[in-house]
C-alpha cells in the first residue's frame, strides 16, 4: 500500500478515479495495486498474477468497494506461488471511499490499520486507524508490527506495517557488507552511487529509514550527504576518515549548510570494527540504537 500512496492520493486530490486492491486471504502483506479508468496501473500485488481479474472488477466503477473471491488458475500459479485452485480474496475499493487521513500516514511510512464493514460482499464503511488511535482487535494487530489480516463474517481488519529502508550512497566492499547486513534484518536496501539518484531515494525516506553516505570523492559524497539532509530519514550516517568528514563539512558550509547535528560521522558505534563486515555491524547497531530512542 505504501508504494501506491503517492499516486493514489494525487488522484484523490484531483478527483480522478482510482480503485485500490489488496489481498486479504490467504496471506497478508504490504502489497497493493491501483487501477485508473484509462488502463493505468500502479503498484505490485502477487507479481501481477491477478491484475487481469482485479482490473475487471475495477472497470465496473462501483461506488463502493467489494470483497471478491477468486481461485488461482494454472496461468496465475507460477507467478503468485500458490497452488492451482487455491481460493484468494481481495478488497477492491474506490480511492474516494477511503478516509483521506490514510494518505498522510502511508506517505510518512507509519503503520496503518483499515477496518472495513462488509454486507453482501459490499464495503459499506471504512475506518482508518494508527497505533495511537486504534482500539480493540485492530489495536492488537497494529502492535504486532507486522502486516496482518483478521477476517470476520461482516468485518475485515487489515494492517499495513512499513518495512525499514536503508539507502547506501556509495559502492565497494563496505557498501556491499552494509547492504548484506541490512537485508539480513529484512530491511529494503538500495545502493546507489549517482547523486541525482540518491536525491530521489532520500526524498522518499521517512523517520523509520536510514541513509549512509560513503565514498572517496568529496564532491560526489558531499552532494549525497546534502540530499540526505534535505530528506526526513531518521538516521544519517557518513563513513570516512576525519579528513574526509571535514572536507564534506567545508563543502556543505560553502553552500550555507552548517547544521550537521543529524549526521553520525563517522557512522557506527565505536566497537573497534575494521573489516567491512565489522563496520557494517557497528552501523546497523547504531541505526537500531537511534531508532529505539
Amino acid at each position: 500500500m505504501y508504494d501506491v500512496a503517492l499516486s493514489v492520493s494525487a488522484c484523490a486530490r484531483s478527483g480522478t478515479r482510482a480503485d485500490v486492491a489488496w489481498m486479504i486471504s490467504p496471506t497478508a502483506s504490504n502489497e497493493a495495486v491501483a487501477f485508473t479508468p484509462g488502463g493505468g496501473r500502479v503498484g505490485h500485488l502477487a507479481d501481477g498474477a491477478f491484475d487481469g481479474f482485479l482490473a475487471d472488477v475495477a472497470s465496473r466503477r462501483l461506488s463502493r468497494g467489494r470483497r471478491v473471491t477468486h481461485e488461482v488458475t494454472s496461468l496465475e500459479a507460477p507467478q503468485c506461488g500458490l497452488a492451482v485452485g487455491t481460493p484468494v480474496e481481495f478488497l477492491v475499493v474506490p480511492a474516494d471511499q477511503l478516509p483521506s487521513d490514510i494518505w498522510p500516514a502511508l506517505l510518512e511510512h507509519r503503520p496503518v490499520g483499515i477496518a472495513a464493514e462488509i454486507a453482501d460482499g459490499e464495503v459499506t464503511a471504512l475506518d482508518v486507524a494508527t497505533p495511537d488511535s486504534a482500539e480493540g482487535r485492530l489495536a492488537e494487530l497494529l502492535r504486532s508490527g507486522d502486516p496482518a489480516v483478521d477476517l470476520g463474517p461482516s468485518t475485515v481488519l487489515t494492517v499495513f506495517a512499513p518495512i525499514p529502508r536503508l539507502v547506501i550512497a556509495g559502492g565497494g566492499p563496505f557498501a556491499e557488507a552494509l547492504g548484506a547486513q541490512g537485508r539480513l534484518l529484512g530491511w529494503q536496501v538500495a545502493a546507489e552511487t549517482r547523486p541525482e539518484m540518491v536525491a530521489g531515494l532520500a526524498a522518499s525516506l521517512s523517520p523509520l529509514d536510514a541513509i549512509v553516505v560513503m565514498g572517496h570523492d568529496v564532491e560526489t559524497s558531499s552532494r549525497c550527504l546534502l540530499a540526505a539532509l534535505e530528506g526526513d530519514a531518521g538516521y544519517i550516517g557518513a563513513l570516512g576518515s576525519p579528513a574526509m568528514q571535514e572536507a564534506r563539512a567545508d563543502w556543505l558550509a560553502y553552500r550555507d549548510v552548517t547544521d550537521l547535528s543529524r549526521v553520525h560521522g563517522p557512522a557506527g558505534l565505536p566497537l573497534g570494527g575494521r573489516t567491512p563486515a565489522e563496520v557494517a555491524v557497528s552501523i546497523v547497531a547504531e541505526i537500531l540504537d537511534e531508532r529505539s530512542d
